[in-house]
């Protein structure tokens, strides 16, 4: 039996030696490369923390003492040590194991934090609890280098400096990437510790100091901080942590075990807030991993578990991909064009404008906010900024859209990838919030493409409109072939019409495909239906109105919640006008979504074309009067 199969809990780890320790590392990490290359996960985050994952569990007595892991790609080492490692097979699919914290899956996950810069807020309030009901826990949180360039790590730190008692230990798990390389000041200033010349001596020195120095609260802290020993003297960059009021321990070897528990010990003692600097590597122990320039294997599909290459092949175009190369063909034509993204410069496919135009495109860290209010200044100055971003990562910045974008009716362009139901990634990453929380936007204008002729047809508008905001949403699938319309009435995108008006099928963005097997449904029924396609969903257009009010039924399909969606915008004009025809809204219902792949999701939600079809049939049937010529006549907005 190996090590790894005796671990069942936290405690079985406690009486392992230290020869067993660096064995179990090597079990877990053989662990992760077999199972993650067979379902897909973050791999390269997971390796990278085996080490330091061992040494938390090893000092701190979870759940007791709650480890909290910032984002929580990072989390698989931490559920293989807490019970769950039969699950491994099952993970990311539906009903099984998530990729992220789960509080359903263990009472060792806290928090379900699948967004970055939150668990020092987290481990703030946690900590403050406690400390008022007089419970005697530390909380940690696990940050990377990362997330400490979004603004809401550094208003949690501010918080957590201010009280000297607080029992809670800050790990930043260092290793120079968020998903690529970490850029900006705080960056460059953990860098200054990975890369001064005399790390090896420090990371020594701070070995032989703790090894020596016995656990006796704030004077063998005063060891581990170098100020008896002149560490603080060697590596001066830590003095910004240091003028917070934050007790600073490290720079410490994250794949050292032993340094790690030690260096935690220290902190856990201490009695108040403590910042435990680790360097770890990312993909450690897969040279695959290692060897990957782009991102060192953050997330992947299936892959060969020796070579880490791809199993699957090319599985077609990916909208980001369109969406680069229309970006750069337009920004040889405009040199006012500039690319903004938060640490996302190669999955939202900027890093091709990066690359013909570095000096017009800005990566500002993990901050959503920033990067919103930054773009309404480079607009004020005269530029046209674009903002590549996950569709659900840009709900952290509404406020910045709706005030400082579109109060100053400023152009800005945001291209939000991922929009819709992602699927497997859980909860926060589905996409499906950003068409009704953007209804409010005054002014807005957004476009929903279907295919890659629409969406650079979009995208070329959308960046000549210098006085709103505009915005552009796309799904993560593989793009469709181009659906050619078969009329355009007052821009309104006909894809399929009948002779009389029956039912009006009206398809956004990534729904348009079902929309059109929706109207062949009906129409094998003898059910007339018309499908049109609205391409720019904000504002309604008129031409969709005048449309709807010439049918017995308007039935609206897309992927984002059926509250405040733009189904629920249609109804809410069409009321306005005074126009009677019903309509009929398919979308996501308002509430979490459990991971699991996007069509059996949406199978699962009713929002198959067989399911649609089969309500609409049933809605028609509950008419026990159709529309006359005079009703459609009398419903007609006046001219």
């Amino acid at each position: 039996m190996s090590l790894l199969e005796k671990i069942n809990e936290p405690r079985d780890l406690r009486s392992l030696s230290t020869d067993q320790l660096d064995q179990l590392a090597q079990e877990i990490r053989a662990f992760l490369i077999h199972h993650v290359s067979q379902t897909g996960g973050h791999l390269g985050p997971n390796l990278g923390v085996v080490e330091l994952t061992l040494a938390l569990h090893r000092v701190f007595e979870s759940p007791r003492d709650p480890i909290i892991f910032d984002t929580g790609h990072q989390s698989y080492v931490h559920k293989i040590l807490t019970g769950r490692r039969e699950l491994f097979p099952t993970l990311k699919q539906r009903y099984g194991l998530s990729g992220y914290p789960s509080r359903a899956e263990s009472e060792h996950d806290w928090v379900e934090n699948q967004h970055a810069s939150a668990s020092l807020s987290y481990a703030d309030g946690l900590a403050k609890a406690f400390r008022l009901r007089g419970d005697n826990h530390t909380v940690v949180a696990v940050i990377g280098d990362g997330a400490l360039t979004g603004g809401m790590a550094w208003e949690a730190l501010n918080n957590i400096a201010a009280s000297p008692d607080l029992p809670v230990v800050i790990v930043v798990n260092d290793n120079g990437r968020s998903y690529t390389p970490t850029v900006g000041a705080i960056a460059d200033h953990l860098s200054a510790l990975r890369t001064d010349p005399r790390y090896e001596q420090v990371l020594d020195l701070v070995r032989r100091s703790v090894t020596r120095t016995p656990v006796v609260g704030s004077a063998a802290y005063e060891v581990l901080h170098g100020v008896k020993t002149g560490l603080k003297d060697v590596l001066a960059p830590q003095g910004m942590f240091a003028d917070l009021g934050l007790k600073y321990v490290g720079p410490i070897d994250g794949h050292d075990v032993g340094a790690v528990e030690r260096a935690l010990q220290q902190a856990k003692h201490f009695g108040g807030p403590v910042m435990v600097h680790v360097i770890t590597h990312k993909g450690k122990g897969f040279p695959a991993a290692e060897n990957n320039a782009e991102d060192q294997f953050h997330t992947v599909g299936k892959i060969d578990e020796i070579t880490g290459a791809p199993l699957s092949g090319p599985g077609g175009r990916q909208f980001a991909e369109i969406f680069g190369e229309e970006l750069v063909r337009l920004g040889r034509f405009d040199d006012r064009l500039v690319a903004i993204t938060a640490a996302m410069l190669y999955p939202t496919g900027l890093h091709r404008f990066a690359e013909v135009f570095p000096e017009r495109t800005f990566d500002v860290g993990i901050a959503e906010q920033h990067a919103v209010t930054s773009a309404a200044g480079l607009a004020m100055g005269g530029m046209h900024p674009v903002f590549g971003v996950y569709a659900t990562f840009l709900n952290r910045a509404f406020d910045q859209v709706l005030l400082d974008v579109a109060l100053h009716r400023l152009g800005v362009t945001f291209v939000l990838d991922r929009a819709g139901v992602t699927g497997n990634d859980g909860a926060s990453h589905n996409g499906m919030w950003d068409l009704s929380i953007l209804q409010l936007v005054p002014g807005l204008q957004l476009a929903a493409p279907r295919d890659a002729t629409r969406l650079r047809q979009a995208l070329g508008r959308a960046v000549t409109i210098d006085d709103a905001p505009t915005v552009i949403r796309y799904s993560k699938e593989v793009v469709p072939a181009d659906i050619d319309a078969v009329d355009v009435i007052g821009g309104i995108d006909v894809l399929a019409r009948c002779d009389h008006d029956q039912v009006l099928v009206v398809g956004y963005g990534a729904m348009v495909p079902t929309a059109l097997t929706v109207g062949r449904r009906l129409a094998d029924q003898g059910i007339g239906a018309t499908v049109v396609d609205p391409v720019w969903a904000l504002p309604v257009n008129p031409a969709l109105i005048d449309c709807a009010a010439r049918h017995q039924l308007v039935i609206t399909i897309e992927d984002n919640g059926v509250v405040g969606g733009c189904g629920a915008r249609l109804a809410q004009e069409l009321s306005h006008r005074k126009i009677k025809t019903p309509v009929r809204n398919f979308g996501v219902p308002q509430r979490f979504l459990e991971h699991g792949s996007r069509s059996g999701l949406l199978e699962e939600l009713g929002l198959s074309a067989q399911e649609i079809a089969r309500e609409t049939l049933e809605e028609i049937v509950g008419h026990a009067r159709p529309l006359t010529t005079e009703d459609v006549l009398a419903d007609r907005p006046q001219s």
